[in-house]
């Protein structure tokens, strides 16, 4: 919406753009349009859709499926995934029993060895027992070592399987896409077969949360409008109602200028973007009646003590 109107000034000219706009009262008129935020719904992995559960015009809450994707490659992977859990705790298992039994022969080796060591003392056994029983320890003990690390192996190889499984199953959940928000379907994109990338778009949703008005105010006015204040928006097609809006932003920069600006008048002429947002109660409780790309009005006090005239007195449809 930004770009048309900037794109408008450049070919029209400043005069263009605010035709139509108007004080009166300490009251400052000007056009915008309403605008929705969109909100696209993509894919994070490629493949074929299988289910879309979604026409345009539909309305949906966050967290409604949108759309599915086909998922039988992917669970033929996570239950090869699972397999490779179970054969890697069983092998923690045998892991495990072999360091059991590395124990048995190290506690084994070490009486032996205090036993010859106590016979070559009292010269009953020779040198040579001792240095082999010494040695027969040595190798237990490397193999209660080597039968440790192998348990940490196993464990290590069992989280390295868990982890690929829980990234499956991520995946997996992934392929069913969900609607990030409260919105209405503006455009369905696919249709079930088709097959399509990483990132691609399958649904656009209207945010009906997040409703607003865009219109531009020359510095003598954007400069006295403060985020905050009260608003109120007329709309072409509605013209019995008043919507109330508080602004929610102020542009810092001039979006547009004159080809030249060299005079206190012309600078004048420097238009601000400025930002009416309707209350989210407001827009919940008249969701029915939320259209993009409705042309109206907006008004805004120059001065807040300013009392609101009768014409903009707040007047609502009768809601649900």
């Amino acid at each position: 919406m930004l770009g048309l109107l900037v794109g408008a000034a450049a070919i029209f000219g400043w005069d263009g753009i605010i035709s139509g706009r108007s004080s009166d009262n300490g009251i400052v008129t000007a056009n915008g349009r309403i605008e929705v935020e969109r909100v696209d719904v993509a894919t994070e992995y490629g493949g074929q859709i299988a289910e879309i559960r979604v026409r345009e015009g539909d309305t949906v809450i966050a967290g409604d499926i949108v759309a599915v994707l086909k998922t039988s490659g992917p669970m033929a992977e996570l239950a090869a995934a699972e397999a490779e859990v179970r054969s890697a705790l069983q092998g923690i298992a045998r892991a495990k029993a072999e360091v059991a039994l590395r124990e048995a022969e190290h506690d084994l080796s070490e009486l032996e060895l205090a036993r010859a060591a106590d016979l070559q003392q009292r010269r009953v056994a020779s040198t040579a027992d001792l240095e082999r029983r010494t040695a027969q320890h040595a190798i237990a003990e490397a193999n209660l070592l080597g039968a440790h690390a192998a348990v940490a192996t196993a464990e290590a190889m069992t989280q390295q399987a868990e982890a690929y499984v829980q990234r499956l199953k991520i995946r997996v959940a992934e392929m069913t896409l969900h609607a990030p928000v409260d919105g209405r379907v503006e455009y369905r994109l696919v249709q079930p077969g088709t097959v399509v990338g990483p990132g691609a778009r399958v649904a656009t949703l209207l945010d009906i949360s997040d409703v607003y008005m865009t219109v531009f105010l020359p510095t003598s006015e954007a400069g006295v409008i403060a985020v905050g204040d009260e608003a109120r928006i007329t709309l072409d097609a509605a013209p019995g109602f008043v919507l109330p809006a508080n602004v929610s932003f102020v542009s810092s920069e001039a979006q547009f200028t004159p080809k030249a600006v060299q005079t206190a008048s012309e600078r004048e002429k420097l238009m601000y973007r400025v930002k009416l947002q309707i209350s989210s109660e407001l827009l919940d409780r008249y969701r029915a009646y939320v259209r993009a790309g409705y042309t109206g009005d907006a008004h805004l006090r120059l001065d807040p003590s300013v009392p609101w005239p009768e014409n903009l007195q707040i007047r609502l449809p009768d809601g649900p």
